[in-house]
């Protein structure tokens, strides 16, 4: 089967696919009409979070038939269209799992502890250590906004940092086996009473824009916000004026901002996974 790998892959894994037969092609930084042309003859496509795999794309590409995304959102897929071609897509939801949780507290240590200003300030030549002191994780409470695979992860590091844990999701009826120590709780509930927030969702039109003006405004003063999912769970418009007036104290994220891009609206009648409680 020839493979094309649109986005940066370990070395490991291509030669893996090499292993077992197949026939791998790495062309990278593809989007549009040069992506349609690398796919000719092609029957299996992976990508990352980089390759817009568009209805426009699956149409110039009859012989694909598989399309995989090497971690977790399919926000970067065209799904629906590619049900209509009968082009099957899959991710990797576990791969990143770890990665992802690890990043949110490499994240929190960070922005807590001023590693970056104190490095910074080291390499200049000054040491001011009172200038960079830190707060402590170990009984703050934080909010998981969703509890997957990678919320469920996160939670466990919380755990072992000794925070008090709740979480929300809507998808999860019953707390799983060996959570009975983080709250199942509501969005709701979570925004007032947590000192961090951590978002764990996919992108989609019940989940964009989840929080918003409104639940910003509740938040508990001071709150921090760690965005490791999709930069569209958050409205960034109304981010920017938390920050700035300083209700919200700073939003780590692994996601590019986008402030100049317009909010796609969600469909009239799609709930509003903000109002379902958990």
């Amino acid at each position: 089967m020839k493979v094309l790998i649109a986005d940066a892959l370990d070395s490991v894994a291509v030669e893996r696919l090499r292993a077992a037969g197949h026939e791998p092609i790495v062309r990278t930084g593809l989007q549009g009409i040069p992506l349609t042309e690398a796919l000719a003859g092609v029957e299996a496509l992976l990508v990352r979070g980089a390759t817009k795999v568009t209805a426009a794309v699956l149409q110039g590409a009859p012989s694909l038939r598989l399309v995989v995304r090497v971690g977790t959102g399919l926000d970067t897929i065209d799904v629906a269209a590619a049900s209509e071609r009968k082009v099957r897509v899959v991710n990797t939801p576990a791969a990143n799992a770890v990665s992802v949780a690890e990043l949110v507290f490499g994240l929190l240590i960070a922005f807590e502890r001023h590693v970056a200003a104190a490095a910074s300030e080291l390499r200049g030549g000054a040491w001011e250590k009172t200038r960079h002191m830190g707060r402590e994780l170990a009984e703050k409470r934080i909010g998981l906004v969703g509890f997957g695979r990678i919320g469920r992860e996160v939670a466990t590091r919380a755990h072992a940092f000794g925070m008090v844990t709740s979480w929300c999701d809507p998808f999860v009826l019953q707390t799983p086996s060996g959570f009975q120590w983080a709250r199942r709780s509501s969005l709701e509930e979570i925004l007032p009473q947590s000192d961090y927030l951590s978002l764990h969702l996919p992108l989609n039109d019940q989940t964009r824009g989840v929080i918003g003006a409104s639940e910003l405004a509740v938040m508990k003063p001071g709150a921090v916000i760690v965005n490791c999912a999709r930069g569209g769970l958050v409205e960034e418009g109304a981010l920017l004026k938390a920050l700035q007036s300083g209700a919200l104290r700073s939003c780590p994220t692994s996601s590019r901002p986008r402030i100049w891009a317009p909010r796609r609206s969600r469909p009239r009648h799609a709930p509003r996974w903000k109002r379902s409680r958990s």
